[in-house]
């Protein structure tokens, strides 16, 4: 009985595969980080555990940040809409598209040159003020699909009949839409959508902070800004490691010092990758798994 309850258990979290590339991702960052405690020097220890954190840390703000934001959003929508205000749904309609014209990466890059002129100036301090400007900032040019997805699901219940038996049955709107739309029967699309959003982040972090860090953008000091994957990445250290996998290509010989001499830009490079192909199926294994 217990070899058959083992069985199907371990069948059911296999079939997961969201749960799966979790456990995946979990135990390949800790086996290098066990790797890099035993062969990479410790400053360069030190900036990588740093930069993970912080990438990952902020991240999970974007999340949060654009789940309160795309929720106040499509509630002001739905109620602009149902009480026929249209000076309040067509400025939300012309702030939303305004964001929607701006190519993401152009945004959060003024965005973060703003943020570090005031890093600058002494106006922010420290990361706990830091942070969350930063995840403000690139929430607000994530939340448009998130917005859309609520206000699609909204506009497909609000054809069913519960929503007018609901209504006739004298229960305010903002229950219905909040708690019996919105999570009731919508919070696996939006959690489905809130981990795509914490991919995105990832990777739009990484590519704002590694422009910045290159030079592309002189008005700033890179390090004003928290020492993230993508800051890391940008550093001449960690271009020479990377280079190094090119040298491998024709001297096939030197790859086990890939391994030793040049861990700092290898593991950078693979914490970003890797990461960024973990969430890409743990988001594809939860849509599948609960048939979204």
């Amino acid at each position: 009985m217990r070899t058959d309850r083992k069985n199907t258990f371990l069948q059911s979290f296999l079939s997961s595969k969201d749960q799966l590339w979790t456990v995946i991702w979990i135990i390949t960052i800790a086996i290098v980080g066990i790797w890099d405690l035993l062969f990479l020097n410790r400053p360069a220890l030190e900036k990588v555990i740093t930069g993970f954190i912080n990438t990952f840390s902020i991240s999970l703000l974007v999340v949060c940040f654009t789940l309160v934001l795309s929720w106040l959003i499509t509630l002001g929508f739905h109620f602009f809409e149902q009480k026929h205000n249209h000076a309040g749904y067509v400025a939300l309609t012309f702030f939303l598209n305004l964001l929607r014209s701006i190519p993401q990466i152009v945004g959060i890059l003024f965005g973060y040159v703003g943020i570090a002129a005031l890093v600058d100036k002494g106006i922010l301090t420290g990361n706990l003020a830091v942070f969350p400007c930063l995840a403000f900032c690139m929430s607000l040019f994530i939340i448009a699909e998130v917005v859309d997805l609520m206000r699609e699901r909204i506009e497909h219940f609000k054809k069913l009949d519960f929503y007018s038996a609901m209504r006739v049955c004298g229960i305010s709107e903002s229950r219905i839409v909040n708690f019996d739309i919105l999570w009731k029967n919508s919070r696996l699309h939006i959690f489905n959508k809130l981990i795509a959003v914490f991919g995105s982040a990832v990777f739009l972090q990484c590519s704002v902070d590694f422009i910045i860090s290159v030079g592309l953008s002189t008005d700033i000091n890179p390090v004003s800004l928290p020492v993230t994957l993508g800051s890391l990445l940008a550093k001449i250290d960690s271009k020479q490691d990377i280079l190094a996998i090119g040298n491998t290509l024709f001297n096939p010989s030197y790859l086990p010092n890939l391994l030793f001499q040049h861990l700092q830009g290898i593991t950078v490079a693979f914490l970003i990758v890797f990461s960024l192909f973990c969430i890409n199926n743990i988001s594809n294994g939860y849509a599948e798994r609960h048939r979204l």
